[in-house]
């Protein structure tokens, strides 16, 4: 994989699923060799988010072919409603992204979101790192915009919201408070003319009022069309000037370490709730404990994981 070997990401993301004991363990080795031996800053982590039929895929599927047109390698993680009956996924984006077909430079996977309120899967992080070593850009699509889109944000370096005009997506946005989190914004099928045109005022005018999680960076309201292609090369070109400012400032080390504090806090949540964090000295704890471990997040939260059960077991 750090050799850049296609062939081998699907049997490493089939490891990570795995819940058998020792494959478990193989897993975890995994992922710390992978954390520990990987290039900084290596590939571009993209998250596309949104309400559902805002059009994500299409525009992603447009994304993709721009971007092969570049000589970029691409992934793909879709994370999909879950199935109640078997719990995996529910849509296979990669029967809406045609872009994908046989070409060699493009990998997607579907990825069950089950439970997870923020729209990505609980083993998305790790998928990420494993597909980061082999291609050139990863892309995150999400169920949509869920409750807590920060654990969103956490995975990826831009994040993208695209936007469905006419639909008063962008009213509710500013009520829930989301837009604080993405990096760029997209309003799609611009074809629409005039709908397209007044979502982007409404936009444009939360941003105003609202304070931003992005710095210095001045974030763009774009209007796009999957469908006829207006407007994907100043997508494009926004996406990518988020990228060089936050190598340029020295924010992407900054953002990714917080990716990591946020990965074992909502792991142990996951499991223990607030109450558990809490026993382990909180936010600040569990971050001094990750700077301070010598060992990867993955392995850190399933020691922690492991403290807090036996902690338990002592207790009844």
């Amino acid at each position: 994989m750090l050799g850049g070997e296609r062939d081998a990401v699907p049997e490493a993301l089939n490891l990570i699923d795995d819940q058998r004991p020792e494959q478990r363990r193989a897993a975890l080795a995994l992922l710390d060799e992978l954390e520990a031996r990987s290039v900084f800053p290596g590939a571009h982590r993209l998250g596309v988010t949104g309400t559902p039929g805002a059009g994500k895929s299409t525009l992603i599927d447009a994304l993709l072919r721009a971007l092969r047109a570049r000589g970029e390698t691409l992934a793909v993680l879709a994370v999909d409603p879950s199935s109640r009956a078997s719990g995996g996924a529910l849509l296979g984006d990669r029967v809406r992204m045609r872009s994908a077909g046989e070409d060699p430079g493009i990998f997607v996977r579907s990825m069950a979101a089950r439970e997870q309120l923020g729209g990505t899967a609980s083993g998305a992080h790790a998928s990420v790192l494993i597909l980061a070593c082999v291609f050139d850009r990863v892309i995150v699509e999400t169920v949509g915009v869920g409750q807590s889109e920060s654990d969103v944000r956490s995975l990826v370096d831009t994040l993208l919201l695209v936007v469905n005009p006419g639909s008063g997506d962008a009213l509710q946005f500013m009520k829930a408070g989301l837009l604080e989190w993405p990096d760029v914004f997209a309003v799609n099928k611009s074809d629409l003319g005039a709908e397209a045109a007044r979502t982007r005022s409404e936009l444009e005018s939360g941003l105003g009022v609202g304070d931003s999680g992005s710095g210095d960076w001045q974030r763009a309201v774009l209007q796009v069309s999957a469908r006829d292609g207006s407007g994907l090369d100043a997508l494009q070109q926004s996406v990518d000037g988020h990228r060089e400012y936050l190598r340029s400032s020295e924010t992407l080390a900054t953002r990714r370490e917080t990716g990591r504090v946020a990965l074992v806090l909502g792991a142990l949540r996951e499991r223990f709730g607030s109450r558990g964090v809490e026993a382990l000295g909180g936010t600040e704890g569990v971050a001094s404990r990750l700077l301070d471990a010598g060992i990867g997040t993955f392995s850190l939260a399933a020691q922690l994981d492991a403290e807090l059960d036996a902690a338990l077991a002592t207790r009844s």
